[in-house]
């Protein structure tokens, strides 16, 4: 009988042998496999403002992005519609969705920044125009429910497209220096946790925990857990042949990442992954109380048995110190060390 390695591990893992002993090294697809990398930030660049999902009527809160965004030397473009209301949403959906294109399709502006994630970017998905997005590649950047846009339009026309702060995010100094290594700089970024002890004897806060040792590359893939599993069955989101799968959740019990995670298991995408990173589930119940599994046991029975290379604890998610994680780029993780090397460059 012919068994693969990957086969191999499964099999011990399930035999209760243990992958301990094994520090798997797989190596993915050809990094240079075409990919559309939008234009870098520049100063004086002008990034455009959507509310593709939640409501936000707070002038203030509008002030504050604008003078953020003119600390980092750029300019503010609002679209007209920013600040609609209809019902929970920012406006009907043909007008959200038309709001995103109009923002690709506009020559004044260099990139484009979400206000606020909550619920609303799936419904945009069947109205955004594709073929002409993918003719003006530009940054977009945002996290959370915005998961269903850089899924989306990273699986239709190949751009990359950023998991990173929204224009509501604190952009502290952790957060906007990865901002600027990536999207200004073009660098081909290391990630690693802070490692800062404080006055402990050891580290406390931010430590990663390796779910299978090993170092593995491929193009990251990923974002909100429970935004990426209402995608399932659509036709907006990639194939997972090779990618390294990161995500994160906020407010979630532990029996719905459980469930959302066998979701992913028996939709054959955790059989496809090349590694798997998860990075903060702010306010998930991490010990639910003696008759719960905690979110670490949840992790281990769904991703220890694939032998791929995974950790978790990356600062990726509902936090403040907050990782821009490109979407369709190479990257090599180290499960052991707990970091994600880029391979190239995300932006041009």
């Amino acid at each position: 009988m012919n068994v693969n390695r990957r086969d191999m591990l499964q099999l011990l893992a399930c035999s209760g042998l243990g992958l301990a002993a094994f520090r798997p090294s797989i190596v993915s697809a050809n990094p240079n496999e075409d990919i559309i990398v939008p234009p870098r930030l520049n100063p004086g660049d002008t990034i455009g403002l959507v509310s593709p999902a939640g409501i936000t009527r707070s002038k203030t809160k509008l002030k504050i992005i604008e003078e953020t965004l003119e600390a980092l030397e750029l300019r503010l473009h609002v679209d007209e519609h920013a600040m609609d209301r209809w019902g929970y949403l920012a406006g009907k959906d043909e007008v959200r969705a038309e709001a995103i294109n109009q923002m690709y399709k506009n020559p004044e502006v260099d990139a484009i920044l979400t206000f606020i994630g909550g619920w609303g970017c799936a419904r945009l998905l069947p109205y955004l125009d594709y073929e002409m997005i993918q003719k003006h590649p530009k940054i977009i950047m945002g996290f959370s429910d915005v998961t269903a846009l850089l899924l989306a339009i990273y699986a239709k026309t190949g751009m990359v497209t950023f998991h990173g702060p929204s224009g509501r995010s604190g952009w502290n100094t952790f957060t906007v220096d990865y901002v600027k290594r990536l999207l200004f700089d073009a660098e081909a970024i290391t990630y690693k946790n802070p490692d800062d002890k404080g006055d402990n004897l050891t580290q406390v806060k931010d430590r990663i925990q390796t779910i299978t040792p090993g170092t593995t590359r491929g193009r990251l893939v990923g974002g909100n857990l429970s935004v990426l599993t209402a995608l399932m069955g659509s036709d907006y989101l990639p194939d997972w042949k090779e990618h390294i799968l990161f995500m994160e959740d906020v407010g979630e019990g532990i029996y719905r990442i459980d469930r959302m995670m066998t979701q992913l298991k028996l939709a054959g995408v955790l059989d496809e992954i090349a590694g798997f990173v998860f990075g903060k589930c702010t306010d998930c119940d991490a010990d639910s109380g003696y008759s719960s599994f905690t979110l670490a046991e949840v992790l281990d029975h769904h991703i220890k048995p694939l032998g791929i290379p995974a950790y978790r604890g990356a600062m990726i998610g509902h936090v403040s110190n907050k990782f821009t994680i490109p979407l369709g780029v190479e990257a090599e993780i180290d499960a052991d060390e707990g970091t994600i090397r880029l391979l190239g460059a995300a932006v041009s």
